[in-house]
């Protein structure tokens, strides 16, 4: 039995349209978030053994903020420049490519939409999912012994909440 925990980042900021895509910041509402998120994860013992986050500005700094609150070390974190607006398949090989060796039982990925939401209903099999808002958190347990045996269906929703949910 493996735990997945699926992460959209926090919510980014717009305010300098010139700026990249791939290069935007998170905004105040995010850089609250984040580490409000890292703290609930935590709380419901829910913190990952590794982090699989995109390289983008706003996916890299929820990463580390939810890191760095749920008591997660920095070097457990994994950037990933096919995270970026990553596929359903994309993100499923990521995840498939976790080393079994290293005894990492829980990965977090942290993303975008709408490739987060679409792996969410890819791994549910479809069952109706939450709005994956930003920065919302989706936890799943996997009937799955080995990381590459991750795919459609293997995944039962056992929890699910977004920084509006929190205190």
């Amino acid at each position: 039995m493996k735990r997945l925990t699926l992460i959209r980042h926090a919510k980014s900021d717009w305010d300098d349209p010139a700026l990249a895509d791939h290069d935007r910041p998170l905004n105040g509402r995010g850089r609250r978030a984040a580490p409000a998120v890292g703290a609930a994860l935590a709380e419901r013992g829910w913190a990952p053994d590794l982090i699989l986050s995109s390289t983008a500005v706003r996916a890299a700094t929820t990463a580390r903020a939810i890191a760095e609150s749920a008591g997660v070390a920095g070097d457990r974190i994994a950037f990933h420049r096919e995270l970026y607006l990553a596929s359903v398949s994309t993100l499923g090989r990521s995840v498939a490519g976790v080393d079994d060796e290293a005894g990492i039982g829980h990965v977090a990925l942290v993303g975008h939409n709408p490739g987060m939401e679409d792996f969410l209903d890819h791994l549910s099999g479809g069952s109706p999912a939450p709005r994956f808002v930003t920065c919302a958190v989706a936890e799943f347990q996997l009937d799955i012994t080995y990381w590459g045996e991750v795919g459609a269906g293997c995944a039962e929703l056992v929890g699910f909440f977004t920084p509006h949910d929190l205190p």
